[in-house]
């Protein structure tokens, strides 16, 4: 009995392999195409665990998932491979289309042939767990709702547009083939080895580098704050006893405005780790101009996985928050790891196009 994660050296790949192993015996095999998001480093602590197998390689290579299924008969597969920053989708949607939806396409036919060929038994209890995001439900207004399982797919970016393909993707291999399929849609999720191109990261490391700090346009846009440990026992949830078919939205019940979110990072980096000049790091806050499609707000209403799962958030955001800097100020080194030459390229690139507000 062992589970195949895609995309398990990413930010919350890598942290659900990481929980899933110090909560269960059962062996991960773990399939990352490592690029620049899927980073080895994050996994640094599994190195002498023979419970965990990391195989480099794409979901989109269909002979390479043949080989991995039929060599280690997982019971199911838990798929976060996808390209998922909006910005990088607005400078060059062609990784998205082929990662989130042509490479999705790749996965649910090599599972559903693997999955075919099981016995009975087995095949019973299989199951193909896909991790997507809120962002595929379009924004909302101050005053609306907030999402349910039931709200109707509007993407604005091609990065929402192409989860929101494989969303459906998804739902079409269950409904046509049968295949046991189980989805999440998660809020924006925080914490350790997130790769520092989200705001979070971004903002702490570039508050330590005495660099500006930059929100894009008011910095009101609104996001419902997840703990990417919580999102780990969420999905641990699911996939024991989600029933299949159906979609479970999983959020932090907290909504802040990403300048709410910046003056809390500066708040506790004034804490605990001081500028030398004795000023607050809000003085490096620079508001720059909006990226274009910016989605207003995203708010998770998560009652049905509380309701049917018994699921809820364990960390309050004051205590994740204070949780993720101190792990980013504990692990410098990895920052200067994953922040190549070439990711301080991309920085450049973004961000040269947006002058002061």
């Amino acid at each position: 009995m062992l589970i195949l994660v895609t995309g398990g050296a990413g930010f919350i790949g890598a942290n659900f392999v990481i929980d899933w192993l110090e909560n269960h015996d059962e062996p991960v095999i773990n399939l990352d195409k490592l690029t620049y998001a899927g980073n080895r480093d994050s996994l640094a602590s599994l190195a002498n665990n023979s419970k965990h197998q990391l195989v480099v390689g794409d979901i989109g290579d269909r002979a390479l998932l043949d080989t991995l299924l039929s060599q280690h008969r997982p019971r199911a597969i838990i798929n976060f491979a996808a390209e998922s920053h909006v910005d990088r989708s607005i400078h060059g949607p062609i990784d998205f289309i082929n990662t989130n939806i042509l490479g999705t396409f790749h996965l649910l036919e090599a599972c559903r042939s693997y999955w075919q060929a099981l016995p009975a038994a087995k095949k019973d209890t299989f199951r193909f767990l896909h991790v997507s995001t809120d962002e595929v439900y379009g924004s909302l207004e101050a005053s609306d709702a907030a999402f349910t399982e039931s709200n109707p797919f509007q993407p604005n970016s091609p990065y929402s547009a192409s989860k929101a393909a494989s969303d459906h993707l998804v739902r079409a291999w269950h409904h046509t083939y049968g295949l046991p399929v189980l989805t999440t849609n998660c809020s924006n999720n925080y914490g350790p080895l997130q790769f520092p191109e989200k705001l979070i990261p971004l903002v702490t490391a570039n508050a330590l580098a005495g660099k500006p700090l930059p929100i894009y346009g008011d910095g009101m846009n609104v996001r419902d704050w997840l703990y990417v440990g919580d999102h780990c026992s969420a999905i641990r949830r699911v996939l024991a006893d989600g029933k299949l078919g159906e979609t479970y939205n999983i959020g932090g019940w907290n909504e802040q405005p990403n300048i709410d979110i910046v003056h809390m990072i500066c708040d506790l980096l004034d804490e605990m780790r001081p500028r030398v000049d004795g000023a607050s790091y809000r003085q490096q806050i620079t508001f720059v101009k909006d990226r274009p499609g910016h989605d207003r707000r995203y708010a998770i209403d998560a009652r049905k996985i509380e309701r049917e799962l018994g699921w809820r958030p364990a960390e309050t955001f004051a205590s994740g928050i204070r949780k993720t800097i101190s792990w980013y100020l504990e692990h410098q080194e990895w920052v200067e790891r994953v922040t190549s030459g070439a990711y301080r390229q991309w920085i450049d690139t973004n961000y040269s196009e947006r002058t002061s507000a």
